[in-house]
């Protein structure tokens, strides 16, 4: 695969990353005032923005918009995934796996020309 296919891809997870520390990584510090986690949720976004837009600029000259989407939610479940069970120490249930496991089916629609 060529590097332009990768490069929004791997700009795409950074992305995700930061997002998903954004949006989720408070939620061990319940004893923060709310203001003080918005702030520094507003902190963490602004890095994931500066992976995201440049990912969705490579990406719409490689991918149609459809499919540069898509991508983005396959990223963003496997992510979430990853740091719920690592960080917040959940865990992930067959209906869980089940209910990806139809995304990334509808994922092949998406791709399937």
């Amino acid at each position: 695969m060529p590097i332009r296919h990768l490069a929004p891809i791997a700009l795409l997870i950074g992305s995700n990353v930061f997002m998903t520390f954004a949006w989720y990584g408070h939620l061990k510090f319940t004893d923060r005032p709310l203001w003080a986690v918005i702030l520094v949720s507003w902190g963490i976004a602004f890095f994931e923005y500066c992976l995201q837009v440049p990912a969705n600029r490579i990406g719409y000259g490689v991918y149609n918009p459809a499919q540069l989407k898509t991508i983005q939610e396959i990223i963003t479940l496997v992510v979430f995934m990853a740091f719920s069970v690592f960080y917040l120490g959940a865990q992930v249930r067959w209906n869980h796996l089940v209910g990806f496991a139809l995304i990334v089916a509808a994922a092949f629609f998406i791709f399937y020309e």
